[in-house]
């Protein structure tokens, strides 16, 4: 693999075009990194592929590149999608940055009745999500959507996409965490059994989700409630448990 530094550019990659970079990404490849004039970057935009590019000038304020050639053709993230309830702010980030290293093409924040937290910088996430990308070797970024509420996202649902429910949750409303019975199944023979090559995972609050959205997403044909495991976990380790299982069962791991 290549060690030189890799960049995405919101412009698109065409070689009969010279390729002006931004004052940060000029700072950060001369000052930064020490690259210099004839020194090659790795350039992607979601759409061109991978290009190897050419510093043909190299100043802190203005680095200006050539494309050489591609280096990989565009492919795209599977069609898997993040919405979960938003935490404390280092976690929020923690959970774009890791849902990006981990191949989601969609990632939403969603308020639910138990939510705390519902006040985001989308802007801090984007550059949260190009730095992830940027450091995987993805070839896209993941669409960043803005909170919105539940029960205003499951009335126009794709019913086609299968909505993976992490439900910690019995049944038993005087048992704690709802007892033993009408516990749902491993995430992984779930999304094994449904076999679908797209789908999304809902991730709840602190606390959980509240007995009448239990209620309402268990009434839902799409929806597919899944354990994972006999812990509870927090809201940060469950979205990369759940990505990680969905990524083994039926992603591109």
């Amino acid at each position: 693999m290549s060690n030189d530094p890799r960049l995405w550019l919101g412009q698109p990659l065409d070689p009969s075009i010279p390729i002006s970079l931004s004052r940060e990404q000029s700072h950060y490849l001369v000052s930064v990194m020490r690259r210099e004039t004839g020194s090659c970057v790795r350039l992607f935009n979601g759409k061109d592929g991978e290009w190897r590019g050419e510093i043909v000038e190299a100043h802190r304020k203005a680095v200006i590149l050539k494309l050489v050639e591609q280096t990989r053709a565009q492919v795209s993230s599977p069609d898997l999608s993040l919405y979960y309830a938003p935490v404390k702010r280092q976690k929020n980030e923690l959970i774009v940055e890791k849902a990006t290293e981990l191949g989601a093409s969609l990632i939403r924040p969603v308020v639910t009745a138990r939510t705390q937290k519902d006040r985001l910088r989308m802007d801090r996430f984007e550059i949260i999500a190009i730095e992830a990308a940027e450091q995987t070797e993805r070839l896209d970024l993941p669409q960043l959507l803005e909170i919105e509420r539940l029960e205003n996202i499951l009335p126009g649902w794709d019913a086609s996409c299968p909505l993976y429910y992490c439900d910690e949750a019995g049944d038993d409303p005087d048992a704690p965490w709802g007892g033993p019975d009408g516990r749902a199944g491993p995430m992984f023979d779930v999304v094994k059994s449904v076999g679908d090559v797209r789908g999304a995972i809902l991730i709840g609050p602190e606390g959980g989700f509240s007995t009448a959205e239990r209620t309402r997403l268990h009434e839902l044909d799409f929806v597919h409630p899944v354990t994972l495991g006999p812990r509870i976990l927090r809201a940060e380790t469950a979205a990369v448990s759940a990505l990680t299982i969905w990524q083994a069962a039926c992603g591109d791991w």
